[in-house]
Formats: C-alpha cells, sequence, structure tokens
C-alpha cells in the first residue's frame, strides 16, 4: 500500500516532470499551474498544494537541473588514465548538455526567483562546489576559482549561443562541441596536466 508520504513525493514528481515537458516544448509562457496539473494527470488543485505559483514551480524545475548535474559532476574523481583535459571537458559537458537538450531549462537554471531564491542557489551552489573540486584536481587550489569561473561563465556562454544560433558551423567553422574541447584542452596544458590528471591525487 503506498503512504501519503510516498503518494505527496509521486505527485510532485509528476508535476515537475510536466512542468518540464512543458517548458521545453513552449518556453516559460507554455507553463500554467493548471496546464501542468492537467499534463501530469493530478487533481486539480494538486499543484497549487505544491508550489505556491509558476515562479516557484519553475524555480524548482531549474534546482532540480543543478541537482542532477551536482550529482553527475559528483562522480567525475581523476584517475590515473584520465588526462586533466578529458576531466575538464567531461565536467564541461554535464553543463553543456542540457544547454543542448533542453535550452529552456537551461535558461531557468540561471534564473534567480524573486521569492523564495534559497533553492535555487543552494541547488546551483552545491553543483558549482563540486566543479571547482574538479578543476582544482587540473590546476590546482590557488587557481581553481579563476579557472573556474573562467570555465563556466564560457561553458554558458558557448551553450547559450548554440541554442540561438549565433555559434553555426558555416559562420565559425567549428563546433560548439570542438570549442568546448579546445577550451578544456587550452586551461589544461596551461597548467602542464593533459597527463593523468594531477598525478591522480
Amino acid at each position: 500500500m503506498v503512504s501519503r508520504l510516498q503518494s505527496t513525493a509521486a505527485t510532485r514528481r509528476s508535476l515537475l516532470d510536466a512542468a518540464r515537458e512543458l517548458l521545453n516544448e513552449g518556453g516559460p509562457q507554455a507553463v500554467t499551474l493548471r496546464e501542468v496539473g492537467a499534463r501530469a494527470a493530478v487533481s486539480r488543485g494538486a499543484a497549487y498544494r505544491h508550489f505556491a505559483d509558476k515562479e516557484s514551480l519553475l524555480a524548482a524545475v531549474g534546482a532540480e537541473s543543478w541537482d542532477r548535474i551536482g550529482d553527475e559532476l559528483t562522480r567525475l574523481h581523476p584517475t590515473p588514465s584520465t588526462s586533466g583535459a578529458d576531466l575538464l571537458l567531461s565536467a564541461l559537458n554535464a553543463l553543456i548538455t542540457v544547454g543542448h537538450d533542453e535550452p529552456e531549462v537551461f535558461k531557468m537554471m540561471f534564473t534567480i526567483p524573486t521569492a523564495d531564491p534559497e533553492l535555487s542557489i543552494q541547488a546551483a551552489g552545491r553543483a558549482q562546489n563540486e566543479f571547482l573540486r574538479i578543476v582544482s584536481s587540473v590546476v590546482g587550489d590557488e587557481q581553481a576559482h579563476l579557472y573556474g569561473a573562467m570555465l563556466l561563465t564560457s561553458a554558458h556562454g558557448i551553450a547559450s549561443m548554440s541554442a540561438s544560433g549565433h555559434l553555426s558551423p558555416q559562420m565559425w567553422q567549428t563546433t560548439p562541441n570542438d570549442v568546448v574541447a579546445g577550451l578544456a584542452r587550452l586551461v589544461a596544458d596551461t597548467h602542464g596536466t593533459d597527463t593523468p590528471a594531477a598525478d591522480a591525487r
């Protein structure tokens, strides 16, 4: 028998999945609590019981994406067979993939809600701390924040320009994937770590 707690969690899961689908299909304007409830096939008032308003629902979708990225980054560690460039590339791709596959969700990840920003800030902070750990393993603790910020802002720009069509292969004679790989190699080569990442520390 399903407990009330399990039922509540399942309903929230359905609402978040429905909101994510609608967001990807039509942007924020396609997401309303009523439409999300209908897409999730839950009772009419369920969405309103779980989320105060549309902004809090969209914020939860963005925060969940940061959580997923954080989980993916947590599994990345230096190994004797992994070069610094490959490790950085894997970390960057965790973010770039969302920008490529779900551009509207990607935008929401970088939108801080006005009413209750803590959920979004905490989720992003956890993922970014994991990213810093990975960068530190390649460039060292002293330079980790500088290069981490450079890599993260560059990845955001690459994903955003790619989604908008401003990073077209016709114009730039390259692809977003090649730009990301080149960025990872550039940082790793600058620090002489295009060998097993920081001696697999």
